[in-house]
């Protein structure tokens, strides 16, 4: 890869920024290492490298071996990605990277490779927010493509390690976080579900398949914070209207299959699976939608690997169009984690004229959302 030891001069204040900027966008937040190329909102590449495999054996992401398997798969992805895109590092505007939220030293290895990727090519960088990359990607949608996020746009981001909803003032300076997870987030809930059923890892697709045999209505779940709060005679909203908790209906699934167990009964997995996915996205979609409709959000982003679950799809499309409320849902290849939706994120940086970060980025595992860029 030639375009390592070209060196040109980076964009200096005052010069005037591209319209479409040309952007590499590296993402290395959990267990896919992910290299995306964008001009403005145009996708020319989304090169991902998963690390799944290695974890199935231990039922979940380990920190240590996702970090190793991203400096195993960067310079290859790297290079996949810019041959797919037909380009070189110098012709790059920019280069954009997770710094936040993740693992840390899963991030550490992709802004270390961005760091030295910036320093040689001489290009600006920007360390990006990975949740806000998630609504970013919506730009990239090829079936209907848009050049910016509409008015009063809000994300529902489901993934294994987050669950939130958010409210995007604008996509490069104000992002409002109106609800998360307290406890699980879903996709753990799901892992974790699948594992008390002797399903596998990944959870949410061996639940899915399992939920597809199986009655959605055989066990009634919970669904967590739900219940109304009183104060007197009037109902009040409660500080956890709009967030989440898969702590409760995570039990209720162990002890159900504890009393099978212990009656010497068969565990109905189909059943349960059913069941326990259909409370998980019932209580997603229908805090969603209320969120969304007390914060004036007339379009809505579904983000995030949970956003592949074909139940949550059909039900949110359902409760959205009751609602008026417009639904986004980019392809599942730009749900996931991945270069393209930071890619995304750092054109709209650099076409707004936001200043580029300094060298000195630190792995934020903890970073908010309401900080887009460091």
């Amino acid at each position: 890869m030639t375009a390592l030891s070209t060196l040109p001069t980076p964009r200096k204040s005052g010069q005037s920024l591209p319209q479409a900027p040309l952007v590499l966008g590296i993402e290395t937040s959990c267990d896919e290492t992910g290299i995306g190329i964008v001009r403005g909102t145009e996708l020319l590449a989304n090169t991902v490298s998963s690390s799944m495999e290695e974890h199935a054996r231990f039922g979940g992401v380990i920190p240590e071996i996702a970090a190793r398997a991203h400096l195993e798969a960067f310079v290859p992805t790297l290079r996949q990605a810019l041959d797919t895109a037909g380009i070189q590092l110098k012709d790059v505007d920019a280069i954009a990277v997770t710094a936040g939220p993740g693992l840390a030293g899963a991030l550490m290895v992709g802004l270390s490779a961005a760091k030295g990727l910036a320093l040689a090519a001489g290009k600006p960088l920007y360390g990006v927010n990975h949740l806000v990359a998630h609504v970013g990607v919506g730009l990239l949608e090829s079936s209907s493509p848009m050049t910016e996020l509409p008015e009063n746009t809000g994300a529902l981001l489901v993934s294994g390690g987050h669950t939130e909803i958010l409210r995007v003032v604008s996509l490069t300076s104000q992002v409002q976080l109106l609800g998360s997870t307290i406890d699980d987030a879903a996709g753990e809930a799901f892992d974790k579900t699948a594992r008390l059923l002797g399903l596998g890892y990944p959870g949410g697709p061996a639940i899915a398949a399992a939920a597809a045999h199986g009655d959605p209505t055989a066990f009634r779940f919970p669904r967590g914070l739900t219940m109304p709060k009183f104060e007197g005679s009037a109902q009040a909203p409660g500080k956890h209207r709009h967030n989440w908790s898969f702590s409760g209906l995570k039990t209720a699934v162990a002890r159900a299959v504890e009393q099978f167990e212990s009656a010497g009964l068969e565990v109905p997995v189909h059943d349960i699976a059913a069941s326990f996915q259909e409370a998980v996205v019932d209580v997603l979609t229908s805090k969603a939608v209320r969120a969304a409709r007390e914060h004036g959000i007339h379009t809505l982003l579904l983000g995030g690997g949970v956003a592949a679950n074909q139940r949550l799809r059909e039900l949110l499309t359902e409760r959205c169009a009751a609602a008026e409320i417009e639904l986004r849902i980019p392809p599942v290849s730009l749900c996931t984690d991945n270069g393209a939706m930071v890619a995304a994120l750092g054109a709209q940086l650099v076409a707004a004229g936001v200043e580029p970060s300094g060298m000195e980025i630190p792995a934020d595992s903890s970073q908010p959302v309401q900080r887009i860029s460091v």
